[in-house]
């Protein structure tokens, strides 16, 4: 029987966050552009609950045969396998990448009149007052819990957790001199940097960030031996026929190594990626290995 050529429908990318976030933003102008190159519509569908884990496993058990896709991070491909004890998906065993697109670090701001200038005086304060200063997060499990929970441990002192819903509350009671320190995606930190209403301490990157080059990461700080960008790009169930994979892998990486689609990641704070499969393989594996490892190592459990 003659198989009809692949993709004769839309495709469909399952987003397991809600519109208007870092894992919205890039499902989007991936899709966009996709859709051009494989002449069907790539239609963005926000899966949101539990965190990022309905619309994951919802990925994880659509029908292997092309036409879903799952908008794939650090949180849900690497750190929900350590916060979850029952996880209803493995990230290694169920998902194969496509193709990664971009990267971002965490920017951790202090409120403007916290009397530190670096993470390190930060840290020799926490040293001597255990339980004195507090950490904002978008929710327990978040990425932003996450990193702030291992830099704390790392570091071997008591900060404590003031979970909020969500990063927008987190940023009001930040700004309001109510919490005393956040880590948020630093393209979204940025914004508040920018306008001096917070002060930058220290990036999580492996290296500086061109928007912020004064500010140093946390390894340069020499508190932790930390490090986490979180990567963003398109995932496909692990069953999906090999020749399917292979084609989207070459489309996938043509719209991303489209300069004009670099530079729209550039101004919004992001890094550009630019790996091939065994890269992207060995990327996903090594950051699921070690952050599973790290979260649990913390005791971190997802609500």
């Amino acid at each position: 029987m003659a198989q009809t050529a692949y993709p004769n429908r839309a495709l469909r990318v399952i987003v397991p966050q809600p519109p208007g976030g870092g894992f919205d933003f890039v499902a989007r102008v991936l899709a966009e552009r996709l859709s051009k190159s494989l002449g069907q519509s790539v239609v963005v569908e926000n899966k949101p609950g539990s965190g990022t884990l309905v619309g994951t496993e919802a990925a994880a058990k659509a029908d292997p045969d092309g036409y879903t896709l799952l908008m794939g991070s650090v949180s849900n491909i690497a750190l929900n396998m350590g916060l979850y004890d029952k996880l209803p998906y493995d990230s290694l065993r169920d998902f194969e990448p496509v193709g990664l697109a971009v990267s971002y670090s965490y920017t951790l701001m202090a409120r403007k009149d916290l009397p530190f200038n670096s993470l390190k005086e930060l840290v020799a304060y926490a040293k001597a007052n255990p339980g004195k200063l507090t950490y904002a997060s978008a929710g327990v499990g978040s990425g932003q819990h996450v990193l702030a929970a291992a830099l704390w441990d790392l570091a071997g002192v008591n900060v404590v957790h003031v979970p909020y819903r969500g990063a927008q509350a987190a940023y009001q009671d930040l700004l309001g001199g109510r919490v005393d320190v956040f880590f948020d995606l630093s393209s979204t930190a940025r914004v508040q940097v920018n306008a001096g209403s917070v002060k930058a301490l220290a990036l999580s990157g492996i290296e500086r960030n061109p928007m912020h080059p004064d500010v140093p990461t946390i390894l340069e700080s020499g508190v932790a031996p930390l490090d986490l960008e979180s990567w963003f790009g398109y995932f496909l169930p692990k069953k999906t026929p090999q020749d399917i994979q292979e084609r989207l892998r070459s489309e996938l990486a043509k719209v991303i190594a489209q300069p004009d689609l670099q530079e729209i990641f550039r101004k919004a704070g992001g890094k550009p990626m630019a790996l091939n499969t065994e890269q992207t393989r060995a990327l996903v594996k090594r950051d699921v290995d070690r952050w599973t490892k790290l979260v649990r190592d913390i005791g971190i459990k997802a609500e």
